[in-house]
């Protein structure tokens, strides 16, 4: 299968810092998925990342941000995010055709990814590059604030945390999830990651999972087996819809909480830390799970979850 990579090589002045969940949330999302993984998604994780990043997608779920910064990969900085134009939080959307007509976003960067693990005409190493961005971008794309124009995704709006000055997207990131760590999880990323998972496995996300790995939308069907199936028979970069109803999830946070902060109250110990730790733990928990549901499809067949 031959696939065109030129159209993601491209270098964005207006691209700015972007750190998804940083590195505790996105080892969080994948060290969930290595859970849910079926065996021959197992096999190929396991072989392709190797004793480098100890055969697993925890460690391996920040080499993206780890290289955007450097001139081989700066092209990349761009794709973490889709900058939905939108006015929260009056009113929360994101559009393929608006804010990524030419897929230059993590939208178009999932597609193209998905279909370059999977492309044996490729070598180890670019399967594994194709593997890890996977990895990242769909923990990238549980992150409100990753799916979010207004004041570059946070980034430009100034906020306390733990008495020190910060931005929204950075408390997004790892302000909060850091106080998480820290106040309930002895600051283990492996033991916030158990738990979600047995969340999923046998407690309060069990009858929530199903949906998570829906892809229908209000005006389409669809599922992982059929949005991949047409991706990869079609052999060019076209608009899933899984990441974009995963992408309108998330932005709806931005509506219904991320913005609702008081000016001048500290985030990381008030309320609103409060509040944002459940929103949190589902979208980490989501994106594991569909991390894995994803490979499972390409390298198995089927979704094969609990």
């Amino acid at each position: 299968m031959k696939i065109i990579t030129s159209l993601f090589c491209v270098i964005s002045l207006a691209a700015i810092s972007a750190y998804g969940w940083g590195a505790n949330g996105h080892e969080a999302v994948g060290y969930v998925a290595m859970q849910f993984l079926a065996p021959n998604a197992l096999s190929f994780v396991q072989s392709s990342l190797g004793s480098t990043y100890s055969e697993s997608l925890g460690p391996a779920a920040t080499w993206a941000d780890d290289v955007k910064s450097s001139k081989a990969y700066s092209w990349s900085a761009i794709l973490h995010f889709v900058d939905a134009n939108d006015d929260p939080p009056t009113s929360c959307s994101v559009s393929q055709s608006r804010d990524c007509a030419d897929n230059q976003c993590i939208l178009g960067a999932i597609a193209n990814y998905t279909t370059r693990v999977v492309d044996t005409s490729l070598s180890a190493d670019q399967r594994q590059e194709a593997l890890k961005f996977i990895d990242h971008f769909i923990g990238d794309i549980g992150q409100p604030l990753h799916v979010e124009a207004v004041a570059a995704g946070g980034n430009g709006i100034s906020i306390k945390c733990n008495g020190a000055t910060s931005n929204l997207h950075s408390v997004w990131d790892s302000g909060l999830i850091n106080k998480l760590l820290s106040s309930n999880y002895d600051n283990s990323v492996t033991t916030w990651a158990n738990t979600l998972a047995t969340r999923i496995k046998s407690g309060a996300y069990q009858s929530l999972a199903a949906p998570w790995i829906s892809c229908s939308s209000t005006t389409a069907t669809a599922s992982i087996q059929t949005d991949i199936s047409n991706l990869l028979s079609k052999r060019a970069i076209t608009p899933l819809q899984c990441p974009l109803v995963w992408a309108e999830d998330s932005n709806s946070f931005d509506c219904s909480y991320v913005f609702s902060y008081t000016s001048f109250t500290d985030l990381c110990t008030s309320d609103y830390y409060t509040n944002a730790v459940p929103i949190i733990e589902t979208q980490i928990a989501k994106q594991g799970y569909r991390l894995a549901a994803w490979l499972n499809v390409l390298f198995d067949g089927a979704i094969n979850l609990p």
